[in-house]
């Protein structure tokens, strides 16, 4: 029997496409258009010359050592993320005594306190320390508030794998740090890359940290690089919009990468 075609399923279809597909288009099609001609045509014109000159004014006017910054920030996160957090929670899985739990719910615990509770506290320990006005003094912190979700999505991914693999490893004589680096990371390439993706995301888009930890123009990073756009004559809207578009690439990059991984990791999968 030949099914219907569900006319209704396409025209929502159509409709979402277009919601979602409308906005993307003035945005690229403003991003090639000089100021003065969006100003006197409007976002919705098509414009009769099309230029790169935007995204060129955008690394020389101080955007591309923004994007810099932000690059050391996110590369630095997703690092300290991937040094840590892949033994914690092969510890916390293969641990069976109460230390390596009250350390997994010390860590659930962060999942309850947001940034902007102690970014007080944290302005006084990180001025203390010397790192005020450092690029370390934003990676640090961001990557502090990363762990706690990363490590849960992990912990999940390892507890996929059957206790009869662990059991096939230890009857080869192969030690705890052989059964983790040949069993477990490969198993948990699903969570691996769904911490990356997430530290990532929490790094590149981190605004609040970079905003009350840093103050110079060198240590600007791209969230902060927005608001140079904005002038006491008014907004340079195409510089700003191919600055947008410039700021989603790496992220969308790394989730074109992993998204496969990415998608296993987030449904529980990622050790199978």
């Amino acid at each position: 029997m030949r099914k219907r075609p569900n006319y209704l399923a396409g025209l929502g279809s159509l409709i979402w496409l277009f919601l979602v597909g409308f906005p993307l288009y003035i945005l690229l099609l403003s991003t090639l258009r000089t100021q003065a001609d969006y100003s006197t045509a409007g976002p919705l014109e098509f414009p009769s010359h099309l230029t790169f000159q935007n995204y060129l004014d955008d690394f020389t006017n101080g955007f591309g050592q923004d994007f810099a910054n932000t690059l050391v920030v996110t590369g630095s996160v997703v690092g300290i993320v991937l040094l840590l957090v892949p033994p914690l929670a092969y510890a916390i899985v293969r641990s069976g005594n109460r230390a390596m739990s009250l350390v997994f719910r010390t860590f659930l615990l962060g999942l309850a306190i947001p940034a902007q509770a102690v970014i007080v506290p944290m302005f006084y320990v990180i001025s203390k320390a010397g790192l005020y006005d450092n690029l370390i003094g934003v990676i640090l912190p961001t990557a502090a508030f990363s762990l706690p979700i990363c490590t849960l999505i992990l912990t999940g991914a390892m507890r996929e794998i059957t206790s009869e693999l662990y059991e096939a490893m230890a009857m080869d004589g192969a030690r705890p740090w052989r059964v983790f680096l040949q069993l477990v990371l490969p198993l948990s390439k699903g969570g691996l890359s769904t911490i990356v993706v997430f530290s990532a995301l929490q790094a590149w888009n981190g605004f609040l940290f970079p905003l009350v930890l840093t103050q110079s123009d060198s240590t600007k990073v791209i969230t902060l690089g927005l608001y140079n756009f904005q002038t006491e004559h008014g907004v340079d809207v195409p510089g700003l919009l191919s600055a947008v578009v410039l700021s989603m690439l790496p992220i969308l990059i790394v989730y074109l990468c992993a998204r496969r991984t990415l998608v296993q990791g987030l449904m529980g999968v990622g050790g199978k």
